[in-house]
């Protein structure tokens, strides 16, 4: 399989562009660049079933993230505070940085 290129690391700030959850922003908890998704801290929430066993000893509803496709969600650039397509520069020094398209401000990595 080839490797993917992602435009989201984690703990980035992302917003949600399509789905349920569009217009809502969190902090991305996990990347798997072999699905192509993500997951993004208290959204796109799922309800799972569980039943009572040894380890856990209280069965119920139990709320939890699901994965979310990276073409749904967009980084939150902060100099303009809003979702935005990404670009990599290299600078002198030779440090590889992500910066924003619209405001051209670099994104802290």
């Amino acid at each position: 399989m080839a490797v993917v290129k992602l435009h989201v690391k984690k703990d980035d700030l992302v917003m949600i562009v399509a789905g349920k959850d569009k217009g809502k922003s969190g902090k991305v908890l996990r990347v798997m660049p072999d699905k192509g998704r993500v997951l993004v801290e208290n959204l796109n929430l799922i309800k799972r079933h569980t039943r009572p066993s040894r380890s856990s000893n209280e069965g119920g509803i139990i709320e939890k993230e699901a994965p979310i496709a990276l073409s749904n969600v967009q980084l939150l650039c902060q100099g303009c505070n809003k979702p935005a397509r990404t670009g990599l520069r290299v600078l002198e020094d030779g440090s590889k940085v992500r910066f924003c398209k619209k405001c051209n401000e670099i994104v802290n990595n």
